[in-house]
């Protein structure tokens, strides 16, 4: 996990429409920046649709949502269309986000060892600063328990 008082990376990632979008963009605002392991996964929907439902009050708060994985900007559009997400969801297939923000690791799922992402989520301060970080999230908690840390 990054250090809290760090920098935060900037990146260049695909949305769910195709959308070049970087953390430099979101300079001015605090950045919520999620990364889940799978679209369309009971774990990973539950959080979704959580932080859409709360979204209008992270933007009174003048916050941002991102949402990370390795899915494919395809995958991205169904999962969005599905539940009417209303936040950018960026696609990383190669892992490079993912792997600059410390979220790639070994983890057991069902038995089986393997490298994935770790449910992890930072809150990013409006100078690009890492505010706070949390690793190992609870899925259905973790968009209540951003909304109360901004």
């Amino acid at each position: 996990m990054l250090a809290i008082g760090s920098k935060a990376p900037d990146f260049e990632l695909p949305d769910q429409n195709g959308e070049s979008r970087t953390l430099e963009q979101y300079r001015g605002k605090k950045v919520i920046l999620y990364f889940y392991p799978k679209d369309n996964t009971p774990g990973c929907t539950k959080q979704a649709c959580n932080f859409a439902e709360l979204y209008p009050q992270f933007r009174e708060k003048d916050a941002v949502v991102l949402g990370v994985s390795k899915d494919s900007v395809a995958s991205h559009k169904k999962f969005e269309e599905k539940y009417g997400l209303p936040f950018p969801l960026l696609a990383d297939p190669k892992h490079q986000v993912i792997e600059a923000y410390d979220v790639w690791k070994e983890k057991t799922v069902f038995g089986k060892t393997g490298l994935g992402v770790v449910r992890t989520t930072y809150l990013i301060d409006e100078n690009g600063i890492i505010e706070k970080a949390f690793s190992n999230v609870n899925a259905a908690d973790n968009p209540a328990q951003m909304l109360a840390e901004i």
